[in-house]
């Protein structure tokens, strides 16, 4: 069972060094840094998701995670870094003259719960700004937002129809069958840890 306590500030620094070293590893041998769990404290051992988002000069320069808990959390920051420096398909790969204005921001993902409206006003009324992340679902089409994709998109339902065209729909789209599902994470950056 993967725990809800805030990662303590070891683990959260031990989790930035993690995804440094498998861009760095990446950099010099184009593959991400491969993790032994059994190295690590067993928080960091514990199967959860989490999101990796580069930036430089406060633009994003990258950002990849996953949304399900499907392996150690360690694992998870070590493979996410290096997809989000090298596989983001809206950059290109990141470069060894970037690498130094890198800026990285790691969001570890609690349990996404299914959330539960008659219509679009009633979904609009329950999000909490600031506070939830938001994947959307209809059919084959899928986006999500972090939570702080709210420091850009403060209104609910702009935050909502930016969603929609992140899933690959229409910002007037709504149908019977929408699913969303909210989540929280715990987020950090480099300039969080000592």
């Amino acid at each position: 069972m993967p725990s809800t306590e805030p990662l303590a500030p070891a683990q959260r620094a031990t989790l930035i060094q993690v995804a440094r070293r498998s861009i760095e590893t990446g950099l010099r041998t184009g593959r991400p840094w491969v993790v032994t769990p059994s190295e690590f404290h067993r928080d960091l051992k514990a199967v959860r998701a989490s999101f990796v988002t580069l930036q430089i000069r406060g633009q994003l320069r990258g950002c990849i995670g996953h949304l399900e808990a499907v392996q150690p959390l360690v694992v998870d920051v070590a493979e996410n870094a290096f997809a989000a420096a090298f596989r983001d398909p809206r950059f290109a790969p990141l470069g060894e003259a970037e690498w130094p204005n890198v800026e990285l921001h790691l969001s570890i993902l609690t349990r996404p719960e299914p959330m539960h409206f008659s219509d679009e006003a009633d979904l609009v009324r329950q999000i909490r700004p600031g506070q939830d992340g938001l994947i959307l679902q209809d059919g084959p089409n899928r986006g999500t937002f972090l939570p702080s994709v709210w420091d850009s998109l403060p209104d609910p339902h702009d935050f909502l129809t930016h969603l929609k065209h992140k899933a690959g729909l229409a910002a007037n789209h709504w149908s019977d069958t929408i699913e969303v599902y909210r989540y929280g994470t715990e987020s950090f950056g480099d300039g969080d840890v000592a």
